[in-house]
């Protein structure tokens, strides 16, 4: 009897594991699908301004697949990518840390969408070797709270994190400051060689959990 018991506790444990984790992931699936829904929104809007230069500058959504989306403007390339992991912040992380994360462990518990930044014409030409930049990150959770990591006009206070909701305007705000950091950034001075090595240390310090 003792051994059924013991049984019975873990296949508890391992239920409310599961279910939270699946509410994370179909909680980012879904803002993913708010983006691309966004970023098609957002071409519509470009290709119905009054805005026309003599020469057509480009400004295109492509769907690169079910978790993967592209937007493509004056050069640069945006790729929107969600991890179809869940990753819970350690211990140590200033997240963990907040008072919202102590109320409920499970809220640090979050799926994640990288935002990147490529030149147009390294996927044109098929330069394997130019660099690839990852410009932002966006974290969200059960609660279907978020926050990011990002650089510039991207990047948000995590302290929000408890109060943050996403919704379709929130993306539409995250998209648009990607867009006027990338037309910002010196696009001469992308270094080539594509690497991950400093973002992956940073991926690192989460616990890597499949579904």
């Amino acid at each position: 009897m003792e051994k059924k018991s013991d049984s019975s506790e873990l296949f508890k444990m391992l239920t409310a594991k599961g279910i939270l984790k699946q509410e994370v992931y179909a909680n980012t699936y879904n803002t993913f699908s708010k983006f691309k829904t966004v970023i098609k929104e957002i071409v519509k809007e470009y290709q119905e301004s009054d805005i026309r230069p003599k020469k057509p500058i480009p400004f295109e959504y492509k769907n690169r697949g079910e978790f993967e989306v592209e937007l493509k403007f004056a050069g640069d390339l945006l790729i929107f990518m969600m991890h179809t992991n869940v990753f819970e912040f350690p211990r140590e992380h200033e997240v963990s840390k907040m008072p919202y994360i102590r109320e409920d462990k499970e809220r640090s518990y979050c799926g994640i969408i990288n935002i990147y930044n490529f030149l147009g014409d390294s996927f044109k030409y098929k330069r394997v070797n130019d660099a690839g930049y990852l410009i932002g990150r966006i974290f969200i959770n059960k609660d279907m709270h978020y926050f990011i990591e990002g650089k510039r006009e991207i990047g948000f206070l995590y302290q929000n994190f408890g109060s943050a909701i996403m919704d379709a305007g929130t993306a539409r705000k995250i998209i648009q400051s990607s867009i006027k950091y990338t037309l910002n950034f010196d696009k001469t001075g992308k270094r080539l060689g594509f690497k991950f090595q400093a973002d992956q240390d940073e991926e690192d310090k989460f616990e890597d959990t499949l579904l």
